[in-house]
């Protein structure tokens, strides 16, 4: 299931939202320009590895670009490919704009960080040696989508699909979509490899749920939960 768009306008320019779709791919950008061995330099240096967060491991001088603790931002912006890109900006797209909207550019930028830091530990805490670098996105989208389905969940979105060899073009309310999005998250998650490696399942889970809890802070008090659409 692959959204496309949704029905739900803004009032304002999502200013911020576009500015982290321009600021991921202007970063990724980067990373490809460094050649093989240089993306993968980037991606430890400024990855989040939760051995070198809590203090357990060390990276090599030529590696440690920033204190680790830095890492939990930095990460937020690096990604591992360009479907990894595409996927995570396109949700961006789709939902942050609303999100946006409901709480105002400032707010909005401490809401996407403050969520990205929870899918962080999320991911990191239940396996603090962990030597693989966390990367994309996703965690701090994740907090967006949870809080757009406590804002809209009544919005259609249209997805696309695939049945086979075919694909089908469906409204949907987006309590259906992002319901699903989260279900899938948690079975995969009880599936993974303990040991981490992959897509980081316990940061999606983290971040959705903290988007869910940060909401009513962050929103504007005129701004009403479980709105209907607005067409």
């Amino acid at each position: 299931m692959i959204p496309l768009h949704d029905d739900n306008p803004t009032t304002i320019l999502p200013l911020v939202t576009i500015a982290f779709i321009v600021l991921c791919s202007l970063v990724f950008l980067w990373q490809i320009s460094l050649g093989g061995r240089g993306f993968e330099a980037a991606v430890l240096s400024l990855g989040a590895i939760p051995a070198a967060l809590f203090g357990d491991k060390t990276l090599p001088p030529e590696l440690a670009l920033v204190p680790p603790t830095l890492t939990v931002f930095t990460s937020m912006f690096l990604h591992g490919s360009w479907m990894h890109l595409i996927g995570n900006m396109l949700y961006l797209w789709i939902f942050g704009n609303n999100v946006e909207d409901a709480m105002g550019h400032v707010r909005f930028v401490l809401f996407y960080l403050l969520c990205g830091i929870a899918a962080v530990l999320a991911q990191a805490l239940p396996n603090t040696d962990s030597t693989i670098p966390m990367i994309g996105a996703s965690g701090a989208i994740s907090g967006v989508l949870g809080a757009y389905l406590l804002l809209y969940p009544h919005a259609r979105v249209l997805v696309l699909i695939p049945i086979g060899f075919y694909t089908r073009l469906v409204h949907l309310p987006a309590m259906a979509v992002l319901g699903f999005w989260f279900v899938l998250q948690l079975v995969n998650s009880a599936f993974a490899d303990p040991r981490g490696g992959g897509v980081a399942f316990g940061a999606h889970i983290g971040g959705f749920i903290a988007g869910m809890a940060l909401l009513p802070i962050f929103k504007h008090r005129h701004v009403r939960l479980f709105a209907p659409s607005r067409h």
